[in-house]
């Protein structure tokens, strides 16, 4: 006689085959969450590592930047074996009668040879070139508009040969002079004299970077052979440069007392002893979602962007290793 149980295990087995509806739909909702989980804790890695690696990019430009500016600034006001502009001859103001021809002259009348003033700036404008000579006149689209710029005359750190068509010095512990004919005197024969190369570097701040309208960069007109000035880009991505001057009023205590802006009616005897940089750098392109709010009080600036560029500000004090007396 047959159980009556006997095909129980097969029904069984039959009613267990695949899910039923709403063991699928509790299934996919579950699968759902997690996949959705999933996508958002990428996109927002993503996110994070744009902006990270924006801001680096931002860090890494204002550090190429002070890099540049901030050696040759610190060496401003030497002369090879001296550091008293006083003991060169051939040194000539601006307000004076040009001493070199032609192109020496294209930034302004003795701008090469102005040893008077071997570190100073033009605050909120680039007021050298321009409508004197168009041939100085910023790059591109124009100087930035309420940036500073920043002139430094110096000579270079190791001597040199004497090159024709160069703006050259020849110095010796108690005397030195200026020379382009390649001719220095017997006295610049080393061990007790030598020839440097002057530099001469006017950094601005130009609205366009090389083959790249709107994107701000940092650049410079720098005394080349000839001589001759010529425009050359240091870093793009940079929207603006701010410079202030420490100065000792008495010229006697080396240390800086205030900082000034480039122009500032100082007594005479005013000696600089130090340079406070601001450099802001701004990425190339907008960023969806984002918007700079912050209000940037920094020198005599203060301003909100309110736009979607993201920035970052680099500030320097850098000391001086000559004494630049006003």
């Amino acid at each position: 006689m047959k159980s009556s149980h006997s095909h129980t295990p097969r029904r069984l087995a039959a009613r267990q085959l695949g899910l039923s509806m709403i063991e699928l739909l509790v299934a996919l909702a579950i699968g759902s969450i997690l996949i959705a989980g999933a996508v958002f804790v990428y996109m927002q890695s993503r996110n994070s590592y744009a902006v990270n690696d924006s801001v680096s990019r931002l860090q890494e430009t204002a550090r190429f930047a002070m890099s540049v500016i901030e050696p040759d600034v610190r060496m401003g006001g030497n002369w090879g074996l001296l550091n008293d502009p006083e003991l060169v001859t051939g040194r000539a103001a601006q307000t004076a009668g040009a001493v070199l021809p032609g192109n020496a002259n294209k930034c302004g009348t003795n701008f090469a040879v102005d040893l008077f003033t071997t570190i100073e700036g033009t605050n909120a404008g680039y007021t050298f070139g321009v409508a004197r000579q168009p041939a100085c006149n910023p790059n591109g689209a124009g100087a930035q508009a309420n940036t500073d710029t920043l002139i430094v005359r110096r000579a270079t750190g190791n001597p040199v040969a004497a090159t024709a068509g160069r703006v050259q010095v020849w110095s010796t512990r108690t005397s030195g002079g200026l020379f382009t004919n390649g001719a220095a005197p017997a006295a610049a024969v080393p061990p007790g004299g030598q020839v440097n190369d002057v530099i001469v570097n006017a950094y601005y701040i130009s609205r366009d970077s090389d083959g790249r309208p709107g994107v701000p960069s940092l650049r410079r007109k720098s005394l080349v052979a000839g001589p001759d000035f010529q425009d050359q880009e240091i870093v793009s991505g940079v929207e603006d440069l701010q410079v202030q001057f420490g100065i000792d009023p008495t010229g006697s205590a080396g240390i800086a007392t205030r900082y000034v802006n480039p122009g500032a009616a100082l007594p005479v005897g005013t000696q600089i002893v130090a340079v406070r940089l601001w450099i802001m750098t701004r990425a190339d392109a907008t960023e969806v979602g984002y918007r700079d709010t912050t209000n940037y009080q920094y020198a005599n600036r203060n301003f909100t962007p309110n736009d979607a560029f993201r920035r970052v500000l680099f500030t320097r004090t850098i000391q001086l290793r000559n004494r630049i007396r006003i």
